[in-house]
């Protein structure tokens, strides 16, 4: 009990340690990341754990060294509303209307949450959020994917080479009983040559897995690019 007492208090040995964990913790985060080529990666995750925590041990020391009045928590809420500018950074749309990069934003946010927790001395709780943001980025991650397999609608981006040629995708959809929830039709220029682009929510069967129905999709002869959305 002593030692954690010691270590919540501000001196070099809590300091350092302090800025290790922020290292150890935000490069966990940032590792699992960086692994899926998201923007924001190992450096970036560290980063902003690192800062965080210097921004509570900062504010700490002003406080209990310094013995200035007022709250020992301010900077620790600008922090919070701070990283939101450079999580909205790592948001973008594609070209197909795909919104990526929440879940990096959400990390980077909750590692500079971490980072406070470590920079007040606060062991335990940085710890158990550690281990918690970690699970929601890959054990959720996996129920999510399992959800999605198993989702009666399924949207896809699909481009053809011209409308004409829609009607060939309606009339095999049709055949293999597959029915369209709703369809955008939107035209797009690749490489010079200007395509179809199609956005739909496909209803299969009620047999037809997941993976049939992209299989069906593909062997449309019509059909030159696909992407599940």
């Amino acid at each position: 009990m002593e030692l954690i007492e010691y270590l919540r208090e501000i001196n070099t040995v809590s300091i350092i340690l302090r800025l290790s964990l922020a290292t150890l913790f935000g490069g966990i985060i940032g590792f699992e990341r960086g692994r899926k080529k998201r923007p924001a990666g190992l450096r970036t995750h560290i980063l902003v754990c690192i800062g965080a925590s210097l921004a509570m041990i900062t504010n700490q020391y002003i406080v209990q060294i310094l013995g200035m009045d007022g709250d020992p928590t301010r900077l620790g809420a600008q922090v919070i509303s701070g990283i939101g500018f450079l999580g909205a950074g790592t948001i973008l749309v594609t070209g197909k209307q795909q919104v990526k990069g929440l879940t990096t934003a959400a990390g980077l946010w909750a590692s500079a949450c971490m980072g406070l927790a470590i920079g007040i001395g606060f062991y335990e709780g940085a710890v158990i959020g550690c281990l918690f943001i970690l699970g929601g980025m890959t054990v959720l991650h996996k129920l999510d994917r399992k959800l999605i397999d198993k989702a009666k609608e399924a949207e896809f981006y699909i481009e053809i080479a011209s409308i004409q040629d829609l009607k060939g995708v309606l009339e095999s959809l049709k055949e293999e009983k597959i029915q369209i929830i709703s369809l955008e039709i939107t035209k797009c220029r690749l490489e010079g040559l200007e395509k179809i682009g199609l956005f739909i929510t496909l209803k299969p069967f009620r047999h037809c897995t997941h993976l049939n129905l992209i299989e069906t999709l593909a062997f449309i002869s019509e059909v030159e690019y696909i992407e599940e959305l």
